[in-house]
């Protein structure tokens, strides 16, 4: 391997290790939800347990440690019997709502173009197989 290869290896993996991490925790598909579910102001646990479709008690547990040791989530509890608790996002997630925002709006706008772009390349391949 030359050696600017290997500079340019070394950079890469120090500019993209640090993104890779966060990308690796905010973009997780219970993420994702948790972000958005709370992103209308404060929710309880089990709002979001019933607002994020299919997602387990434990693994809501989980992302929403977190998501609160990344400093995207506040947690604020209430001195009530019951204890209420409330997740609201922190500045920092209400921006990075706002991208996700935008990245769901291109998804959207498209979705088509990209189921046709496979179902293309999936013909392709099909026929070269043939």
């Amino acid at each position: 391997m030359s050696r600017s290869h290997t500079n340019v290896t070394a950079q890469v993996i120090e500019e993209a290790c640090p993104l890779v991490e966060v990308l690796d925790h905010v973009g997780g598909k219970w993420s994702i939800g948790v972000l958005v579910a709370a992103a209308h102001g404060p929710v309880r646990f089990t709002e979001l347990e019933r607002t994020v479709e299919g997602i387990s008690r434990r693994m809501l547990t989980l992302t929403v440690r977190r998501l609160e040791r990344d400093g995207l989530l506040s947690r604020t509890v209430h001195p009530t019997v019951p204890p209420k608790v409330e997740y609201e996002l922190t500045d920092i997630a209400r921006e990075l709502y706002g991208t996700l925002r935008s990245l769901t709006d291109w998804a959207e706008r498209h979705r088509a173009d990209i189921a046709a772009a496979r179902a293309r390349y999936d013909a392709a391949k099909q026929d070269k197989q043939d």
